[in-house]
């Protein structure tokens, strides 16, 4: 199963989710179910982004169109990706933050009344629909490898942890009902919300921060000093006098640009001898060459490298 693959499925299944979530919600009175509704139409609307930028970064489109985007984009489209995951985290978390002041508002103005038995039909039938496909997707992806699939993995993980708490606290509620407790049943719903608000927050934080990262161009640790020593080796195997190394990951993507500083006066080789040592760095950089933007250059003066 390809990326793209996963990722219209999931749509659907999320969109279907989304609509379900909104109309439920509405009927039943509970507003955290109207946010899981709209939590998950969020979702779905990032993911058909993702797809689409996906299709863009492995050009699986008409010859036509795929020409017209490469004359306009001529550096490639991985820093979209990291543009649409951070987006989609922002969203995420905006969301659940309006939601949690809408909660705490609730519960200040005396709650309200929930039809509680529409509303645990809905939580149990979303809880089997995303747990099964957090499973599947994750699955797919120890082959496929996907940030975009990832992302909707948590989506999926997410969800399922959202409504699992709802339909506890729904179940809660019921049980409540015609009790000493039943006063307090119109503070279920918002309670809930809030709790399970405070709880997702923060969980899109680090897709946040990793999409800043590679906007910003910042370098990776373990990736620089994987290229540097592939550099130094080499410098020492041909003589060089050093090397100048500049790389960065954008999504998945990775850009290495590759300076190395040749002694001066030293006799002509021909171009064939020169490609034969970009070959050799090519290969022991590795990875994966369509996702890979490898400049190499030779030069005496260093300014050229600085």
């Amino acid at each position: 199963m390809t990326e793209q693959q996963v990722l219209r499925q999931s749509i659907v299944m999320v969109f279907v989710v989304a609509a379900a979530g909104i109309g439920f919600g509405l009927a039943s009175g509970s507003a955290s179910i109207i946010f899981d509704g709209i939590y998950s139409l969020t979702d779905a609307v990032m993911t058909t982004v993702a797809l689409l930028v996906s299709s863009l970064i492995t050009q699986r489109m008409s010859e036509r169109r795929q020409a017209r985007l490469v004359q306009r984009f001529t550096m490639g489209f991985w820093h979209l990706e990291p543009m649409v995951l951070g987006l989609s985290g922002i969203l995420l978390t905006g969301a659940a933050i309006y939601a949690l002041v809408m909660a705490v508002s609730s519960l200040l103005t005396g709650g309200r009344d929930l039809d509680f038995g529409r509303a645990i039909a809905y939580a149990a039938v979303v809880v089997v629909i995303a747990v099964t496909m957090a499973w599947r997707n994750r699955r797919a992806n120890r082959t496929i490898g996907s940030n975009f699939v990832a992302l909707d993995v948590k989506g999926w993980t997410m969800s399922a942890g959202l409504t699992g708490a709802l339909l506890v606290a729904f179940v809660l509620g019921w049980a409540m009902q015609g009790t000493a407790l039943d006063h307090l049943t119109p503070y279920v719903d918002p309670a809930v919300l809030a709790l399970v608000c405070l709880v997702m927050i923060p969980l899109p934080i680090p897709v946040i921060r990793q999409a800043m990262a590679d906007i910003l161009l910042i370098t990776p640790a373990d990736f620089k000093a994987d290229i540097d020593r592939i550099a130094r080796e080499v410098v020492a195997q041909h003589g060089f006098l050093d090397h100048r190394a500049y790389v960065a990951r954008v999504g998945r993507g990775r850009q290495i640009e590759l300076y190395f500083i040749v002694p001066p006066g030293q006799p002509p080789r021909p171009l064939e001898d020169w490609d034969a040592i970009r070959d050799q760095i090519g290969d022991a950089i590795g990875g994966d060459i369509d996702n890979r933007w490898l400049t190499i250059a030779f030069t005496t003066d260093p300014e050229w490298a600085d």
